[in-house]
């Protein structure tokens, strides 16, 4: 059993932290992911991650708890995972043409301990028609990714930039920042 623990299953966050060499177990956060009324979508990340953080460590005491979330912004407005083709292909034609913040937040806690970080991404998506949408959504199926898209994928392809500060930030898990949370939680993280 690893002293560290990501609390969630996607397959992209764990890609993402074998990154950093570190062992590590996951587990499924029993959390309610559905935003609060008028709930702003970095609110909406900070809140998600601490909770799935929170409600993991509360089952394995002793271990630190990795939580991350994350929560695309179109002016203000979040958009979630999309579930469905219909719902992808609907939220990449709303995104088309304009600049979409994608908030992520990571909360690292031990029995009553907890360091917080957010990372903003700006995604300036191209005029993408109806039907090179359809031709995205029916090759890579984002259907379990906030924005519709896999930008480690064939979804880079959507796009006419990305601004932020840590490029792992976009895939779900902010690597910078959490090495810098680790290392204040006394973790050797070159």
């Amino acid at each position: 059993m690893s002293a560290l623990l990501l609390a969630s299953t996607s397959p992209y966050r764990r890609e993402l932290l074998q990154r950093l060499r570190l062992p590590f177990d996951c587990a499924r956060p029993a959390v309610d992911e559905t935003p609060l009324p008028g709930e702003a979508p970095a609110a909406l990340a900070a809140r998600l991650a601490a909770a799935k953080a929170t409600e993991v460590a509360a089952r394995h005491p002793g271990r630190w708890v990795i939580g991350s979330d994350q929560a695309a912004d179109l002016e203000g407005q979040p958009l979630g995972k999309p579930g469905s083709i219909e719902s992808a292909c609907a939220q990449l034609a709303l995104m088309s043409g304009r600049a979409v913040r994608f908030h992520t937040a990571i909360c690292l806690t031990r029995d009553g301990d907890r360091f917080d970080a957010n990372d903003v991404t700006t995604v300036r998506f191209r005029a993408l028609a109806t039907a090179e949408i359809a031709r995205y959504v029916a090759a890579e199926q984002p259907l379990d990714c906030a924005g519709s898209f896999k930008c480690e994928g064939l979804g880079i392809a959507l796009f006419d930039a990305i601004e932020n500060q840590d490029p792992t930030a976009l895939v779900g898990l902010p690597l910078i920042a959490l090495c810098r949370l680790l290392r204040q939680a006394g973790f050797a993280v070159p």
